[in-house]
C-alpha cells in the first residue's frame, strides 16, 4: 500500500518515472526522504556555524593567552588552541620557551590558565608536573654517578648528524642504569658544541642532539615526563678550553630533587 496520502508531485516537463531512472533520478515517493534530507541539510548548517564559533573562540583564546604569556614573562611560549587534527579546543597546547627557568614556565602556564574558559594546561615537551614551590636545585647522587662515566669517554654523534654513533650506545645504557635510582627528578640533557660554526646553528644542533639522547634514554626505560632537553650552543665552553675547541662538543646532565612524580588533573597546569 503506498505510503503517501496524496498524489504525486508532478515530474518536470518531458520526464518520465523511467527517463528518470535512466538519469540515475528516483521519484520520491515517500515523505520521509524529504524529511531526511532536511535534517541532514539542517545538520550541515549547524556544524557550519560551530565552526565559526569555533574558529571565533579559538581567536579570543589566542590574543588573550598572548597577553597573559607576555605578562608572565614566557618569552618564545605559544599558546596552540586546536587539536592535532585541526580542530578547536579551550585546552591548549604550549610551546616554546625551552630555556625558560622553572618557574617562569609555571607561572606562564597558570597565567594561560586564568585566561577565561581556557581548561587543562599541557606542555608540548610533557605531561606536566603540578608546581606548587619553586624546584629545589640540589643535585643527586645519579648526577655523580653519571659525570664519572663521562668523565673519561663522550656520548658522541655521526659526523655533522644527531645520530648517536653505534661506539656510544653501550654508554648510554651505562647512563641509563645510573639514572634509574633517581626516577622522578628531573633530568636535564644539555647539549653543547664548539664554536666553529653560526651560534644559531650550533645552538639548533646542540638542542637536536640532546633530544636525541632523550630519546635514546626513553628507549631504554627512563619516563620521558622527567627528562628535559636543551641545547646551549658554544656559550658555555667546558673551562680552561677556548671556544673552538672540538672537546667542547658534548653532552651534559643535571638530576635535580623533585617530588616524585604523580598523576596530574587535566586542569592542573604545570612546568616541564
Amino acid at each position: 500500500m503506498p505510503n503517501q496520502t496524496g498524489p504525486l508531485p508532478p515530474l518536470p516537463t518531458g520526464w518520465t518515472d523511467s527517463g528518470a531512472r535512466a538519469y540515475g533520478c528516483a521519484v520520491i515517493r515517500s515523505p520521509l526522504i524529504p524529511l531526511a534530507l532536511g535534517a541532514v541539510a539542517v545538520s550541515a548548517l549547524a556544524l557550519a556555524d560551530a565552526s565559526v564559533i569555533g574558529n571565533q573562540l579559538v581567536d579570543r583564546f589566542s590574543a588573550e593567552a598572548r597577553q597573559a604569556i607576555a605578562k608572565a614573562g614566557g618569552v618564545g611560549v605559544q599558546a596552540r588552541f586546536r587539536t592535532a587534527a585541526g580542530w578547536p579546543t579551550r585546552h591548549p597546547v604550549l610551546t616554546g620557551g625551552e630555556r625558560l627557568r622553572e618557574e617562569t614556565r609555571d607561572r606562564t602556564a597558570k597565567a594561560v590558565a586564568a585566561v577565561p574558559g581556557v581548561g587543562g594546561i599541557r606542555w608540548a615537551d610533557s605531561t606536566g608536573l603540578a608546581a606548587g614551590k619553586a624546584v629545589t636545585t640540589r643535585p643527586l647522587h645519579c648526577q655523580d654517578d653519571v659525570e664519572a662515566l663521562l668523565r673519561s669517554r663522550t656520548i658522541r654523534f655521526e659526523e655533522s648528524s644527531v645520530q648517536v654513533d653505534q661506539t656510544s650506545q653501550g654508554l648510554l645504557n651505562e647512563v641509563a642504569n645510573a639514572l634509574l635510582p633517581c626516577l622522578g627528578s628531573i633530568i636535564a640533557i644539555t647539549g653543547h658544541t664548539d664554536a666553529s660554526g653560526p651560534e644559531p646553528g650550533n645552538l639548533a644542533l646542540s638542542h637536536a642532539r640532546a633530544e636525541a639522547v632523550r630519546l635514546a634514554l626513553i628507549a631504554r626505560g627512563i619516563p620521558a615526563d622527567g627528562l628535559r632537553a636543551q641545547g646551549l650552543g658554544s656559550a658555555h665552553p667546558v673551562p680552561g678550553l677556548s671556544a673552538e675547541d672540538p672537546a667542547n662538543r658534548r653532552i651534559e646532565f643535571s638530576v635535580i630533587a623533585s617530588v616524585p612524580l604523580k598523576p596530574t588533573p587535566v586542569d592542573t597546569p604545570g612546568p616541564r
